[in-house]
């Protein structure tokens, strides 16, 4: 029986992908590789195609064994969804409509679903348990908490499986050098801090440094892409244990803030990085930290890399060693 894990070759789907190999899993990946790199698989199946085709779906399902699914493809950019907020409806929402309703056809019916803490938006308590109200500030947000509860009724009236990981800030890179961070455009702090030490951008922006912080910048909890890709080898594991659909936050229970980060940057690139104050982001909020104490305890999930100096030194390995990335 294989895991079938769609948008494999992105950057947390293609580290997912290659934890699940080296504990011994049968992969298979859907990806259309817009935004995912083929040379960030390491020996996975690979299906290149489109979550919205049904004839290639019923394709997949019937050539592979196919027991359980881990569902990555989506877009995930908070700034375009806000100015195309069709696109993420079509592509995020219909295209996880079209993926179930393949599942449910094909009586595979375990889905791990990679969601994200923006399911929050402006949280009324940090750090943030699953508990708290979902009040979505952007269209990215929102498809993915539509999709949340797409599960829960299909859970009701299909019996399909589910557990949704809401994660915080996923950083960092293969400890050893396998793969990387590869975005375009690149969004994530620590990758365009470690761009901006390699030459390839003049300076860092930090957005706003008037929020009630203790450096006055806005505070994240990073957790590590290996670190997630385990959450989501555990989470199948369980599904396939007990059958029962849950939610858990994925986060270190740690902040730093972005000041912070770029110091921890400059201390292991050994560059020094020119950063500037621009103003603050709409809808940024000033502090995101995770509970992930619900995860530990039903996942029995644990955070290997919980120090930001290891996430950042993984993180400059590849970067330094790729500068571009996976281009030739």
């Amino acid at each position: 029986m294989a895991i079938l894990v769609t948008g494999g070759a992105g950057y947390i789907g293609s580290h997912t992908v290659l934890h699940l190999l080296d504990k011994g899993e049968d992969v298979v990946v859907l990806d259309n590789l817009s935004k995912g790199h083929r040379d960030a698989l390491q020996g996975a199946v690979l299906y290149e195609g489109d979550l919205l085709d049904g004839d290639f779906l019923d394709k997949l399902f019937t050539e592979q064994n196919i027991d359980s699914v881990i569902h990555f493809a989506a877009d995930s950019l908070v700034g375009e969804s806000v100015k195309e907020p069709l696109k993420y409806y079509h592509n995020n929402v219909i295209g996880t409509h079209s993926l179930l309703t393949k599942m449910v056809e094909h009586n595979v019916l375990n889905i791990v679903f990679s969601s994200t803490a923006a399911t929050y938006g402006e949280p009324e308590q940090v750090p943030i348990v699953e508990s708290l109200p979902t009040a979505p500030t952007n269209p990215y947000g929102e498809t993915k908490l539509a999709i949340e509860k797409m599960l829960k009724w299909s859970d009701q009236a299909y019996g399909l499986k589910s557990v949704c990981l809401r994660y915080f800030n996923a950083a960092g890179a293969d400890p050893k050098g396998r793969i990387g961070e590869d975005h375009d455009p690149e969004s994530h702090l620590i990758p365009i801090v470690l761009q901006t030490a390699l030459g390839q951008r003049d300076q860092v922006q930090v957005f706003g440094d008037d929020y009630q912080t203790e450096d006055g910048s806005c505070i994240r909890d990073y957790v590590h892409v290996m670190d997630l890709a385990d959450a989501h080898f555990l989470a199948v594991q369980k599904l396939k244990q007990d059958g029962i659909s849950n939610i858990y936050n994925l986060g270190i229970g740690q902040g730093f803030s972005v000041k912070q980060v770029i110091d921890v940057c400059r201390e292991v690139t050994g560059h020094d990085i020119p950063a500037v104050i621009a103003p603050r982001r709409a809808g940024d909020p000033a502090v995101l930290i995770a509970s992930p104490e619900k995860a530990k305890s039903d996942l029995t999930w644990e955070p290997q890399f919980t120090q930001l100096k290891d996430i950042v030194t993984h993180a400059w390995s590849w970067h330094s060693a790729h500068p571009s990335g996976y281009k030739k």
